[in-house]
């Protein structure tokens, strides 16, 4: 399956940081596979979840100074391998995770400047093609009792009902700060809460509900054509997502969303000082507990 990972944003509130590393590789924790605690780069995680997921195709979405270190992280260095053969002991994780590359195809596409999380999703459209797609936004995670499952759910609900799109959602105190849902409650999908959404409205004054969508989709490739409707209609100055999912549904698309509750996981992002903080403890506090197996209904 195909996903796209956008790594393009500025990531302006991490300032002076991000002139030198980009936020998506910024390091959580996780569990190693000794069962002990490992950091691991937020883009890194990303990859992993939608591997788990069921993707092995992917489109990476960076600016072009970026290009050549994202695409050395996620390539084999068998020099790194060769010159720290002599510790086996901490290559554990690099191998483990150098396997998994070795089974995917990489693409990336270039976001020249920064013109909006809906422009950078465009421009995966020539790699990705006619194929449903995983998407995430690389500077947030999502935290798992068993990695990959939530994801997997919603692509299974957008080939089962032949949606246009299935978004992750969560509820927020104050909706204000977000892209917010509004749509009808439809049957749990393996258990997940469901709705069925009727628009999107971003960062809204007086919001309607407390339904605030994650950066974590599944879309087919309807989605491309609606963002590319909206900017030529609209010509806004930077193209978000939420227009083209709003377009999306007034052009007949059809879209759900499932609910992000406790025992699915949770949603944290590293896209403000504040918000890293909170997602090293959580992602700390998750690693040192032991494994286990995925809750039912």
């Amino acid at each position: 399956m195909q996903a796209v990972v956008t790594l393009a944003g500025e990531g302006t509130r991490m300032l002076p940081w991000t002139r030198g590393p980009r936020k998506e590789f910024l390091p959580l924790f996780d569990r190693g596979e000794g069962g002990g605690p490992v950091l691991k780069p937020v883009a890194h995680l990303v990859v992993e979840t939608l591997v788990r997921a069921g993707a092995d195709r992917f489109t990476l979405v960076v600016q072009p100074k970026d290009r050549e270190f994202v695409r050395g992280y996620f390539a084999v260095d068998r020099r790194l391998l060769a010159r720290h053969r002599d510790h086996e002991e901490r290559l554990t994780e690099t191998r483990r995770f150098y396997r998994t590359l070795e089974g995917l195809r990489f693409h990336y596409a270039v976001q020249p400047r920064p013109a909006g999380f809906g422009d950078a999703v465009l421009r995966s459209r020539p790699f990705v093609g006619d194929a449903p797609f995983l998407l995430q936004a690389g500077d947030a995670v999502l935290l798992e009792p068993q990695r990959g499952h939530v994801f997997g759910a919603m692509a299974r609900l957008l080939e089962r009902e032949r949606l246009d799109g299935v978004l992750l959602v969560r509820r927020v105190s104050d909706p204000r700060r977000y892209g917010v849902i509004e749509g009808t409650p439809g049957p749990r999908f393996e258990g997940i809460r469901r709705l069925d959404v009727t628009t999107l409205v971003e960062k809204p004054e007086h919001p309607r509900t407390h339904w605030a969508a994650t950066a974590a989709y599944v879309f087919r490739p309807s989605l491309f054509a609606a963002l590319a409707a909206f900017r030529r209609a609209a010509r806004p100055r930077e193209l978000e997502l939420t227009d083209g999912i709003r377009t999306l549904i007034d052009r007949g698309g059809r879209v759900s969303a499932l609910v992000l509750e406790a025992r699915w996981g949770e949603w944290r992002s590293v896209g403000s000082p504040d918000g890293f903080v909170r997602a090293l403890d959580r992602s700390r506090r998750r690693a040192a507990r032991p494994p286990v197996r995925h809750p039912n209904g």
